[in-house]
């Protein structure tokens, strides 16, 4: 297959699945066909720097070895900062302290970082030739999400939630109205680009998997909805068919076969295929060989690394002492926070951690607020808006939180309040207004969790997708959400016996998360690169709150008795070095998850991985008290 034509090119796709990969790869190729290239991403754990074994940063930097290639890595909280100085320069004369500390931490949501985001690549979404974008390709790793654009979405919805913001509190999700208005013609420009087919093109890259499948299908709708559509895609991490002889690999690659059938029926859109190498994808060299294998169909372009039998100080054993420890519950409940990169598979351990604890007697609840919702998918049977027990295992309840089902009822409660209150119509419009904005589909869902979490009839709730420190951060303000849109709205504070209850209640809740002998972060990662720069970025964050690292869990480690060919050992060599890395980086017990030779499916193989890697019931007997096992 030919390489893209257009001049701008967007990689999307799940976390884990390989953009940056095959972004550089492409960027390398059109550099090396002498057209000026530059590559941006805005990632904030972004390996651009990595892959191409050179420092970049915040600016346009030339790629050592490729003439014509220049990379920028965006830098997400500078960017922020200075999105914000410019949208609140103007209120911080004109109101009272506490007034803008409200509207700046509003403004700290994910709304704001990708906007802000989205508003410095916009620089380079203009013709080329001209200004920031004297390239011939502009090629974007990781594309603006589909609730950025929705923001931006169509200049009839633009200029109205403008024009109402204008004659209510002047304040939007992202920013005053006046300060936004400047932008909405590059804004606009920007869309046209992104929707126009001869400018630009989407490729989705994915993994020949269950779950990868599904989100590329739903991404590629709620782009088209956006006139925004999906032009090609690339199937990565295919296991080289050399490997048949490894009955490891064997097993996946029948797997994996059922998979690419899948997708060339649901998917008919131009396809490269990229195989899964036995390294990390680093250098130009790396890059060029990988691009002969991308665009070329050449194979083996250099020989599988010659790599000794992997060390085996990092085995199969089941969880240590310090492990269970964090997991179980002691003389209180154990609430479990499963967080990480997309694609690194929280779901898998939140669900095989969920059952395992049903198993060993505990009453648990397993829910999510991912809107993706692979619960049900994992779990192999339904798993609904309401909680209920999940058939073929004692003591286990699930349910998804739907954060726009949540977000409507929130928004009705709020509004609702703001009519007891006796707020004129006009000002409950703007107040609607004001809540039709995604941060506030995060803050509904996380209080859906709250209303969970203060219960006491569970033992143990094991939480898919952990909140970001965005969401703790607004509820520590000191004022509840609906008071906040008060101070948006209409400059007054008011304090009544409701708010001072959901205070209470998020404060009780946030105490809970604070206590490592109630509560446990789990950051789940891949034995690899990105996946442990997101993770501490992340932790480092919730530090900033006092809530602190629980559990490491690197899920996806190569067995070592897998290990038959030079294949699986080179690859297992490769994990064995970030493995080393995770245990001297994160001060915290580590859990591993085996890759296994099929997919993590069904109860059956939650049931046995779980006592594989938690151990079974005699294990759990080693643990004398509670205590002892938390300070192990």
């Amino acid at each position: 297959m030919t390489a893209m034509s257009t001049p701008f090119v967007f990689f999307s796709g799940k976390g884990g699945v390989g953009k940056t990969s095959m972004a550089c790869t492409t960027a390398v190729r059109y550099a090396d066909e002498g057209r000026r290239t530059l590559i941006v991403t805005t990632d904030p754990a972004s390996n651009l720097a990595d892959v191409f074994e050179q420092p970049i940063g915040h600016k346009v930097t030339a790629i050592e070895g490729v003439p014509n290639l220049w990379a920028m890595e965006i830098d997400a909280d500078r960017a922020t900062e200075e999105y914000k100085d410019r949208a609140l320069a103007p209120l911080r004369a004109a109101f009272p302290p506490q007034i803008v500390q409200v509207m700046e931490e509003q403004m700290n949501g994910p709304c704001t970082a990708e906007v802000a985001a989205f508003d410095r690549f916009t620089d380079f979404l203009e013709s080329p030739g001209a200004g920031e974008s004297a390239y011939d390709v502009v090629i974007f790793d990781t594309a603006p999400t589909g609730h950025t654009l929705r923001l931006l979405e169509l200049p009839a919805e633009w200029s109205r939630s403008i024009q109402e913001a204008e004659t209510g509190s002047g304040q939007t999700c992202i920013g005053p109205a006046a300060a936004i208005q400047d932008a909405k013609q590059k804004y606009e420009r920007a869309l046209a680009a992104l929707r126009d087919t001869t400018r630009t093109t989407f490729v989705f890259v994915l993994h020949p998997e269950a779950t990868a499948i599904k989100e590329t299908q739903r991404a590629t709708v709620e782009l088209g909805k956006l006139d925004i559509h999906t032009h090609q895609i690339i199937v990565n991490g295919i296991i080289p068919p050399e490997e048949s002889v490894n009955p490891f690999y064997s097993a996946r690659m029948k797997m994996q076969a059922n998979y690419l059938a899948q997708i060339e029926r649901e998917l008919p859109l131009p396809t490269q295929r990229m195989f899964l190498l036995d390294r990390e994808i680093k250098g130009v060299t790396g890059l060029r060989e990988v691009g002969q294998m991308l665009f070329d169909g050449q194979r083996n372009v250099s020989p599988v690394q010659s790599i000794a039998a992997p060390t085996g100080l990092f085995g199969a054993a089941p969880a240590s002492v310090g492990v269970l420890g964090r997991v179980l519950p002691n003389s209180h409940s154990r609430t479990l926070f499963f967080a990480g990169k997309g694609g690194v598979g929280k779901t898998v351990a939140s669900c095989l951690t969920a059952v395992w604890l049903a198993r060993q007697g505990h009453k648990t609840l397993l829910l999510t607020t991912d809107p993706a919702a692979h619960l049900g998918d994992v779990l192999g049977v339904p798993v609904g808006d309401e909680v209920a027990p999940v058939a073929g295992v004692p003591n286990l309840w699930a349910t998804k939180i739907d954060p726009k089902a949540a977000a409507d009822v929130y928004k009705a409660r709020i509004l609702e309040d703001a009519r007891q209150r006796g707020r004129p119509p006009e000002a409950l419009q703007t107040m609607a207004e004001e809540l039709d904005s995604p941060c506030t589909e995060e803050m509904a869902a996380f209080d859906r969790f709250i209303a969970y979490a203060s219960q006491d009839e569970w033992q143990a709730i094991v939480f898919d997708t952990a909140p970001t420190g965005h969401t703790l951060r607004l509820l520590e303000l000191p004022m509840d959400w609906s008071q906040q849109l008060d101070v948006k709205v209409f400059s007054t504070v008011d304090s009544v016996a409701a708010d001072d209850i959901a205070k209470q209640r998020f404060g009780k809740v946030i105490a809970m998360m604070r206590d490592p002998e109630r509560s446990t972060f789990a950051f789940v990662m891949y034995p690899e690169s990105t996946p442990i720069a997101e993770a501490k970025r992340a932790i480092d964050e919730l530090a900033t709150l006092d809530i602190s690292l629980g559990l490491v869990v690197a899920n996806q480690v190569v067995p070592p008795d897998a290990c038959t060919t030079p294949f699986a050992r080179s690859r297992r060599t490769m994990q064995e070095k970030y493995l080393a890395e995770m245990s001297a980086l994160f001060p915290a017990p580590m859990l591993q998850i085996p890759l296994l030779p099929h997919e993590v499916k069904g109860l059956d193989v939650l049931v046995a991985l779980g006592e594989q890697v938690y151990g079974d019931h005699q294990t759990v007997d080693i643990l004398q008290t509670p205590t002892e096992a938390a300070t192990s």
